[in-house]
This record gives structure tokens, C-alpha cells and sequence, in this order.
């Protein structure tokens, strides 16, 4: 992903033939259901002409038993009416699909005249970020991929939590950016996009005792969470130069380090088919994988070193004995303490549950 981004098939006319061949050439690869749309489609349809039978069949039936059919056109105009309605529902049904197939071509044109893939999605993505963890029924859709120099891929996301009547719908974009070598897990939480009263936009909460104060004014723009002994790591990989990349192009967006990944996150969907929003993301990224490369050389202390193979080989002393051996660095990877960050409790969810409490407590003593 570069920059420089060729976005005119975002906007071009689009063949509609050519876009419903495309999605009928997906549901043949598997890759798109090939019946999901259709008896949808063919149900609404359905619903909608039964209905309008219904009404006719109702008021045609009512003149009769009331012996009312020649006195005025009323009947006549009320069926008009039901077929006109029903029609326009029907059409914006099937306008509908045909936008999604448009959408869909679009999207895959876009990917290709860049030099990436689209994907329309996947159930329960195999991601490590917070939010592909939750709840149930997790789908990603319209995942737009690129290889070279680094993997990334935009997508948007969805899941579901409780049930019933409480059921409710979540949906993130996010950016995947594949890192060079895995990093102790590190939480941007960007202030800008903080709900009412400065409550964090994201979906989990981490203790307070986490949080560390960086310099300048990054904490007007991040609030930044590392596992408590990794304060010093998260200095050394967010460096000025680093801190300034975030500030100018990630303000927006949340971000999370964690394994060999590092997530974007957006509470609306990024993969889209806004030209600006894809300038805007693929500058950001840009910017960012610029200064990835300081953070491949990272090691993390706490694993252990093992004696460098020249040094036993060569036979120099202290290489396996002694009070001082020739070690090798630490491996890549990360110690169990910095692996994730430990969750904490929403500061609305503990007002709540004490004021539960309380007015438990009050019912008790007042209530005899």
C-alpha cells in the first residue's frame, strides 16, 4: 500500500451487467452464498404481492358483502394505490441487491488497480486485536488485502452480543498492519473519538495502573496502556519521531499493538466506497509502516539468551563456563507478563453496581 492511490473505479459507471456477472461468478467460486440472496430477494417480493392480494381481495370483498361496488371509484383507487406502493417496494428491493452486486465491483476494480485483492469476508477471523473476541455471529466483509512491502488489510467488522430483545449490533473498521516481529501488547485509546463525559470508545476496559504519561502533548491526542514492567519498551518504540507519525496522520483511529500485529480501529466502516477515506487510510499506513522498521529491531530482555554457537566452537573461555559467557541476543517474541494487557472495569458499569447497592441497602433498612 502506497500513498499514492488510483481511486477512479470507486466512482466510474459501473456495468450493471458486468456487476451481476461478477457476484454470480463468486457464488460459482464460493466465495459469495449463491442462494442467501435470491430466496431473500424472492421472500420480500413474495410478502409484498401477497399483501397487495390481501388488500384487494379485502376491499373488493367488503363492496360485495355492503352491495357498495358502484358507488364510486374509492375502491378502485385504494387498489391503485396498494399496487403503486407495493411496486415501489419491490423495485427498491431489488435496487437494493443491485447496489450491493455494484458495490462488490467496485471494490474488487479498486483492489486490482492497485495492486491488492478484495474479499467479501469471512466468518470469525483468526485476528488476535480486542474486538475479534467478543461477543457472537463475528464476520468480517470487504476485505481489501495487499501483500508488498508488508501485509495489511482494511476490512470492516461486525459482531453481536446478548440475545432476543437485547440483542445488539457492533460494528468496527479496522486496519491490520503485519509487523516484523512481535511487541509487547501497547492500547492507544484515542481521546477524540471518547464518548460522553471522556468515556473510551472501546469495547474493553484496561486498569488504570497500566496507563503511562508520555511527553509533549501526546497525551492530549492518545492515552497510552503497556503492560506495568514494559514502561521503558514502550518509550523505546514510541520515540518522538514515532509519537509525531501517530499524532499527524492517527488521531482518529485507535490503535492496538499486540503479537506481531498492529490494529487501526474505527467505529464506522473504513473499507468503503469513499475515495477520501482510502487516501486518507493508505497515507496514514504509510506514514506509520515508515518508521516500523526501528520497532523490528526490538528485543524483549526478560527471555532468556543462549550462548552464541562461535563462541562455544572457538573454545574461548567463559564461552560455557565462567562468570561471563558470550550470549547471543534475546529471541524475538515477548515474555508471558507483557503478552496482554489486564482488563479493568468500566467506570460506568462500577457506578452503576454501586448505586445498586446502595439503593439495596436503603430498600432494607427503610423497607420494614
Amino acid at each position: 500500500m502506497t500513498a499514492s492511490v488510483d481511486v477512479s473505479a470507486l466512482t466510474a459507471p459501473v456495468d450493471r451487467a458486468a456487476a451481476s456477472a461478477f457476484s454470480a461468478q463468486l457464488r460459482r467460486e464460493g466465495r459469495l452464498s449463491g442462494r442467501a440472496v435470491p430466496i431473500v430477494l424472492f421472500a420480500i417480493i413474495g410478502v409484498a404481492f401477497l399483501l397487495i392480494a390481501l388488500l384487494f381481495f379485502g376491499v373488493v370483498g367488503s363492496a360485495l358483502f355492503t352491495g357498495d361496488m358502484g358507488s364510486g371509484p374509492a375502491p378502485l383507487l385504494v387498489v391503485v394505490l396498494l399496487i403503486v406502493v407495493g411496486s415501489l417496494v419491490t423495485g427498491a428491493v431489488v435496487r437494493g441487491f443491485g447496489g450491493a452486486a455494484e458495490r462488490r465491483y467496485r471494490l474488487d476494480r479498486f483492489a486490482r488497480a492497485n495492486g491488492m485483492t478484495w474479499h467479501p469476508g469471512f466468518d470469525d477471523p483468526a485476528l488476535p486485536g480486542m474486538i475479534f473476541s467478543l461477543g457472537h455471529d463475528r464476520e468480517t466483509h470487504d476485505i481489501v488485502r495487499a501483500e508488498n512491502p508488508r501485509f495489511v488489510e482494511v476490512g470492516n467488522y461486525r459482531y453481536e452480543t446478548g440475545s432476543g430483545k437485547n440483542k445488539q449490533t457492533h460494528r468496527w473498521g479496522y486496519v491490520a498492519v503485519r509487523l516484523d516481529t512481535p511487541l509487547p501488547h501497547i492500547v492507544l485509546d484515542a481521546v477524540g473519538n471518547n464518548g460522553l463525559f471522556g468515556g473510551s470508545n472501546l469495547p474493553v476496559t484496561f486498569g488504570r495502573d497500566q496507563r503511562l504519561s508520555l511527553e509533549g502533548d501526546f497525551d492530549q491526542h492518545f492515552a497510552l496502556y503497556c503492560p506495568e514492567g514494559y514502561e521503558r519498551d514502550a518509550l523505546y518504540l514510541f520515540t518522538p519521531d514515532v509519537m509525531a507519525r501517530f499524532i499527524d496522520s492517527a488521531a482518529a483511529l485507535d490503535v492496538e499493538i499486540v503479537d506481531d500485529w498492529l490494529f487501526l480501529y474505527s467505529r464506522r466502516d473504513l473499507s468503503t466506497l469513499d475515495p477520501a477515506t482510502w487516501r486518507w487510510l493508505l497515507t496514514t499506513v504509510a506514514a506509520i509502516d515508515d518508521k516500523l522498521a526501528q520497532w523490528a529491531r526490538w528485543r524483549d530482555e526478560r527471555l532468556p539468551s543462549t550462548p552464541t554457537a562461535g563462541a562455544v566452537a572457538s573454545g574461548i573461555p567463559g564461552a560455557t563456563t565462567g562468570a561471563a559467557p558470550l550470549l547471543s541476543p534475546p529471541p524475538a517474541g515477548v515474555a508471558a507478563p507483557g503478552r496482554r494487557l489486564k482488563r479493568g472495569f468500566p467506570l460506568v458499569t462500577v457506578i452503576v453496581g454501586v448505586a445498586a447497592v446502595g439503593w439495596w441497602v436503603l430498600t432494607l433498612a427503610f423497607g420494614r
